[in-house]
């Protein structure tokens, strides 16, 4: 197992890897706080022929059990996307989309899993950066690893990945 540690902010970012998801090209896990992300990278053996564009899912998904809930009632069950899975998918999406060679045309995914949450932390930022470890470790060509923090201006002072109180403010 792999350990890198750097301080962003006012806390530690924590990302492992070689433990979980071994079968995956790239596997990580990243943590801020009590926050907890596992993000995939897996590319298809060959390469798809005839298609000129970049053969990229990025999914998100943040199931109940992460936040220590367990739906009752109807939703017993994990449904659709939510439009916040929707949208950090996206915002994954577009930052490492342009880091892939041209003419890239192996079926390619990054799987982005909310394991846990706290109620302080964001995980987007922690999805996004995440994802390119895991590229950046898995064997698939990318150009370069890129990060993401969110920042706050709060009483006029910048704060980097402010909690959702502070972002309340």
């Amino acid at each position: 197992m792999h350990t890198a540690q750097v301080e962003v902010g006012r806390r530690t970012l924590t990302i492992d890897t070689g433990k979980l998801a071994k079968q995956a090209d790239g596997a990580v896990t990243v943590r801020y706080g009590d926050t907890v992300v596992i993000v995939t990278a897996c590319a298809a053996a060959g390469a798809r022929e005839g298609i000129d564009f970049l053969p990229l899912t990025v999914d998100y998904r943040e199931y109940a059990y992460a936040s220590g809930r367990i739906p009752g009632g109807f939703f017993k069950r994990e449904g659709k996307p939510t439009e916040k899975e929707v949208l950090t998918s996206r915002l994954i999406d577009r930052p490492i989309r342009p880091l892939f060679p041209a003419g890239w045309s192996r079926e390619t995914q990054v799987v982005a899993l909310l394991l846990s949450a706290d109620d302080e932390n964001d995980s987007d930022v922690l999805a996004l950066t995440g994802a390119s470890a895991a590229l950046s470790i898995s064997g698939i060509p990318f150009e370069r690893p890129i990060a993401a923090v969110r920042v706050g201006l709060i009483d006029g002072q910048t704060v980097i990945n402010p909690t959702y109180p502070e972002r309340k403010r």
